[in-house]
C-alpha cells in the first residue's frame, strides 16, 4: 500500500496482517474441510457463500460473520462452539509460545 506525502514523496505502508483470531478460525475450518476430504467449491456451494470468499476466510484474510460461520459449520457437520474452542486452543498455544520465546530472549 502506498500514499504520497505533502512533499510528493511516496510513503510505503506494510500490508495489514490478518488478525490472529481470524487466522485461527480459518485454519480450523480449512483443517476440518480437508479432514473430510471436501473441496472449497463443495463447502462453499452448500453454505451459500462464494468460493473466493470462503478461501479468504480460510486464509484469515476476511472476517467471518456469525451467520456465515454457522452456515459453513452446518455444511461441515460440526458445531460452531467446536470451531471456536479449537481456534481458542490455537491462540493459547501461540500465546504460550511467545511467552517462552520472550523468556529465552531475556
Amino acid at each position: 500500500m502506498t500514499d504520497r506525502s505533502d512533499e510528493g514523496q511516496i510513503i510505503e505502508f506494510p500490508e495489514p496482517r490478518p488478525s490472529k483470531a481470524r487466522e485461527a478460525v480459518g485454519q480450523v475450518l480449512r483443517e476440518e474441510r480437508r479432514t473430510q476430504d471436501r473441496t472449497l467449491a463443495d463447502v462453499a456451494e452448500q453454505a451459500w457463500v462464494s468460493l473466493q470468499y470462503l478461501s479468504e476466510v480460510e486464509r484469515g484474510r476476511k472476517e467471518v460473520s456469525s451467520d456465515l460461520l454457522d452456515a459453513v459449520c452446518r455444511s461441515l457437520g460440526i458445531e460452531v462452539a467446536d470451531v471456536l474452542e479449537r481456534a481458542a486452543g490455537r491462540l493459547r498455544l501461540r500465546s504460550q509460545g511467545n511467552t517462552v520465546m520472550r523468556l529465552l530472549a531475556a
